[in-house]
């Protein structure tokens, strides 16, 4: 890549970044929803899941219904332990992938359908790069806030349960090896779909909420992940993880793919 095209590709991210975080469609959820699943979720959880366990009952019962491996992976843990350790590392773990997915989504819907709205796409439209280097740079202005949102989702995950889980684990044991490949390799495969399929929607509808609403169905795959857990088909393993991250960037590569193909200037100037 020249330098020129280096130059233009950065202008384009810094733009998009800046007027994105300038929206309140976007600031908002931006700040609210990583506080609750990073930081709502796991404290209540903690809390209030070893006082559970001690009385007994349903969620007791539930537990006995995991993936007997995954129940293996906590044998010689008392009741509470079992609770916290199966609650917070693996069964709350997909929910660390909706913050990048979400985010991607919602930066990748204002990246056209945005533009559309505020009357500014014809502008860039007539930039002076080419097709490829539009898209990459689109993709780009929602992949990389979106992957050091979640990375930084996951550190205050990390932090808040270890700190809250303290007084019955009496030790960290957070992060774990599936902990840590499912914040470097997936968190981002599954940024790169989110935004793929949201930014190949959003150059064809006319506005944010369109394209938001239209690439939201990607968050369905991780509401699946936690169910699966649930009900003891699955546990989120260290292989099973690296395998789900090597799926998820196939499926990012086709789309990156897709939309280089199909992505074409003019036929955005033709519905203007």
């Amino acid at each position: 890549m020249t330098g020129r095209r280096a130059r233009a590709i950065r202008a384009i991210v810094a733009k998009d970044v800046r007027v994105a975080f300038a929206s309140k469609a976007v600031l908002v959820p931006f700040i609210v929803v990583p506080v609750l699943f990073t930081v709502g979720l796991p404290l209540l959880f903690a809390l209030i899941a070893p006082a559970a366990a001690d009385q007994g009952g349903d969620l007791v019962r539930q537990l006995g219904e995991l993936s007997p491996t995954l129940l293996a992976s906590v044998a010689g843990l008392d009741d509470p332990q079992k609770v916290v350790v199966l609650g917070l590392v693996y069964l709350l773990a997909p929910l660390l992938l909706v913050v990048p997915l979400m985010f991607a989504s919602v930066l990748a819907a204002d990246s056209f359908a945005g533009e559309k709205e505020r009357k500014t796409l014809e502008a860039l439209i007539y930039s002076p790069v080419s097709d490829r280097d539009l898209l990459s740079a689109k993709m780009l202005s929602a992949w990389l806030p979106a992957v050091t949102l979640g990375l930084g989702a996951f550190a205050l995950y990390c932090l808040t349960a270890n700190v809250a889980a303290w007084p019955v684990m009496g030790r960290v044991f957070l992060p774990t090896w599936m902990w840590v490949v499912l914040a470097l390799w997936v968190m981002p495969a599954a940024a790169a779909v989110g935004l793929g399929a949201t930014v190949l929607v959003s150059a064809r509808v006319s506005t944010f909420q369109e394209a938001y609403q239209l690439g939201g169905v990607v968050v369905l795959p991780v509401v699946a992940l936690v169910v699966a857990q649930a009900v003891g088909v699955i546990y989120l393993s260290v292989w099973l993880v690296a395998g789900l991250g090597l799926v998820l960037w196939l499926a990012a590569a086709a789309l990156l793919w897709a939309g280089a193909r199909r992505f074409r200037r003019a036929e955005m100037i033709a519905r203007l």
